[in-house]
């Protein structure tokens, strides 16, 4: 029946000798497994991520603790109050994908910014500090330890990406990624009642993801299903790994390559269903031009929302904000 998602599987990754230059053979290994899987897809499993078990276990414990904050709780951190870093909780219908509002609520957070630094103070948005719970204060520690692992993960895969496609590992280090736009979400699907009349009942609805990279955690609940040719599969959780995609900048990097893939979140567990992308992205001031003798194949046809990853100009930040434009609405004309 079309539309509804098969099990096939996607590929796992070993990845540990990504973290180690020593082992050339090895990293050659990856780099084609990455290859395969980036061509095909654009979605697989990654293992030996250097996350451990227990602080992703620890990090599912304290947010389920924070979406059970009272309401005025998690009031008080509303993104609004985030101003122009764009950081705090929205509501269960308070994030739009294709316009059309998302079953979850979330948690927005991101690279860690004082007022000192030079982008916060010249008024950059989506650069600054974070908004953390008053009532769960050991939440901010445990994030900040699991970004910054994900985050070193990240590096690593995009030297895995720079060999799949004959580059020098360091490559996109040196032309982008020195200081990466770093976002992360925590988000909370609630268990949804059974639907009325066929109505879906979207956690998110189709879309591609804007940067260089996602690395996602899922608690041990189903619902991510991604598009792949052979139509929508499911991508289920598996203990030890994480899930990883490109988006569209590594799209738009590759000529289309390397293709960004749509997926979507359906939570038909029965159970509240935790999800904690992070988007390891360009810096927002680099622009994005294809890699040097690549040819584009343009993809306005191909793509979920007829809108080609090839026809902007400008910076990441520039691409970035655009589309945000859409998600939050009434917030970017408030703070932006």
């Amino acid at each position: 029946m079309a539309g509804v998602p098969s099990s096939g599987s996607l590929p796992v990754i070993e990845m540990s000798p990504l973290f180690d230059a020593s082992r050339s053979e090895a990293r050659r290994q990856v780099a084609r497994d990455i290859e395969q899987a980036c061509r095909d897809t654009g979605f697989f499993y990654v293992s030996g991520h250097g996350v451990p078990d227990a602080l992703l276990a620890r990090m599912e414990e304290l947010s389920h603790r924070f979406f059970a904050l009272p309401r005025e709780a998690k009031e008080a951190m509303d993104m609004a109050r985030g101003g122009a870093a764009w950081r705090g909780w929205f509501p269960l219908g308070g994030e739009l994908t294709s316009g059309k509002p998302d079953r979850k609520e979330g948690l927005y957070l991101g690279t860690e910014l004082g007022p000192e630094h030079p982008r916060v103070k010249a008024g950059w948005p989506l650069h600054g500090a974070n908004l953390w719970p008053e009532d769960l204060p050991e939440l901010r520690g445990v994030v900040l330890e699991y970004m910054e692992r994900v985050t070193r993960a990240a590096h690593a895969l995009m030297e895995g990406v720079a060999e799949s496609l004959g580059l020098e590992r360091d490559y996109f280090h040196r032309a982008y990624t020195a200081d990466p736009t770093v976002l992360f979400r925590i988000f909370h699907y609630p268990a949804e009642p059974e639907p009325v009349d066929g109505e879906e009942r979207w956690g998110v609805g189709e879309h591609t993801d804007y940067g260089l990279l996602t690395l996602l955690a899922q608690d041990a609940n189903s619902g991510l299903q991604v598009k792949s040719r052979r139509g929508w599969v499911e991508a289920p959780p598996i203990p030890g790994t994480l899930v990883c995609n490109i988006g569209d900048m590594l799209d738009r990097l590759t000529g289309g390559w390397y293709r960004s893939t749509p997926h979507r979140v359906k939570n038909v567990s029965g159970r509240d269903r935790l999800s904690f992308p992070l988007f390891f992205d360009p810096d927002f001031a680099a622009e994005v031009p294809p890699l040097p003798n690549v040819a584009v194949d343009e993809d306005r046809a191909q793509r979920w929302d007829g809108a080609s990853v090839h026809a902007f100009s400008g910076t990441y930040g520039d691409y970035l904000l655009g589309k945000v434009s859409k998600v939050f609405p009434q917030l970017v004309r408030r703070v932006l």
